[in-house]
């Protein structure tokens, strides 16, 4: 019964505190502010936009490619279509479940390239261990650049839905340390067994140098497809390259606390951009264009990916 519980909120809780920014955030503007917002959005340069889509295209065949180097140690060669179109199928799970996109991808592979399942598995594991330690250099880096931006009293009361954002996230941090703290006895185990062949395989890696190359590529197309939808907007057009990283790994940091970071995430990069003489308004209405790109090419790639996966594999059982 607790494990039913927990699953439910763990599939409740981020997509309710997603929409409760998007309250806020509503809330906490006023009509001309929401019509201003919307113009801005409207009257963006979307030549911009699509062409930081396709920097964002090019990190997803990336990390399919890298994810071949980790296959190959422990004995399996994956095609690369069905690489590409397994990860686009898991982002687009990740949109409606959190979390779901890593069974779905190693379900994926194990239906149609024999992979069993927990070695994919531990493989994902693996790789979201190393795109942890990045985000985690990426952080170190940020509060190096601008210290004084990490500091919550840079934010009290100059930005009234600021009011909100810091006691909601200090909420969901204990609601995660406390649903996994409930369900950490029965999921060590398997934890642990998935991660084993995954880490083993990392560590027989025969290609290093491509794995560390791609992982290096897959953030940066993940910078540079923020940094070019910065000229969609006049008021960001001439934001340099320490603004943008900033709002690059405060996004990065929100999009792991909602699904796909709805309601967060824009609030995130307004929350930063307003703190380099942009307008709130002007720096919420860029976050939502860059969250609604990319939740486009999710959805649009995702569900392109899920009709593609069977019939191109229509041979395989």
């Amino acid at each position: 019964m607790i494990n039913k519980l927990l699953v439910v909120l763990k599939t409740i809780a981020p997509l309710s505190i997603g929409l409760l920014c998007v309250y806020f955030s509503y809330k906490n503007t006023s009509l001309e502010d929401r019509n201003y917002i919307l113009n801005s959005i409207l009257m963006a340069d979307y030549t911009y936009v699509f062409f930081g889509i396709s920097l964002g295209i090019l990190s997803h065949f990336s990390r399919a490619q890298r994810w071949g180097y980790l296959l190959n140690p422990i004995g399996f060669k994956i095609k690369f279509s069905n690489s590409i179109m397994a990860i686009m199928v898991a982002n687009l799970g990740n949109l409606a479940f959190p979390r779901s996109g890593e069974l779905l991808r190693a379900s994926s592979i194990y239906a149609y390239e024999k992979i069993p399942f927990e070695k994919g598995f531990g493989t994902i594991i693996s790789e979201r261990i190393i795109d942890l330690i990045i985000l985690f250099f990426c952080i170190i880096l940020g509060a190096y650049l601008s210290p004084n931006l990490w500091r919550p009293e840079t934010y009290l009361n100059e930005i009234p839905i600021t009011n909100y954002i810091i006691p909601l996230f200090l909420f969901v941090i204990l609601f995660v340390l406390l649903i996994n703290k409930l369900s950490f006895k029965n999921k060590f185990k398997k934890f642990i067994l998935g991660l084993k062949d995954g880490i083993w395989a990392f560590s027989l890696l025969r290609e290093k140098k491509k794995f560390v190359f791609y992982t290096f590529f897959i953030w940066l197309m993940y910078f540079l497809m923020m940094y070019v939808i910065k000229f969609s907007l006049p008021e960001t057009y001439s934001l340099g390259l320490e603004p943008m990283f900033i709002a690059f790994v405060a996004g990065a940091i929100a999009m792991s606390t909602t699904n796909g970071g709805i309601g967060v995430y824009p609030l995130a990069i307004a929350t930063v951009l307003s703190q380099y003489n942009i307008s709130y308004e002007i720096a919420l209405a860029f976050g939502w264009i860059i969250w609604t790109s990319q939740t486009l090419m999710i959805i649009i790639f995702g569900s392109l990916s899920f009709v593609f996966l069977p019939i191109l594999n229509k041979n395989k059982t």
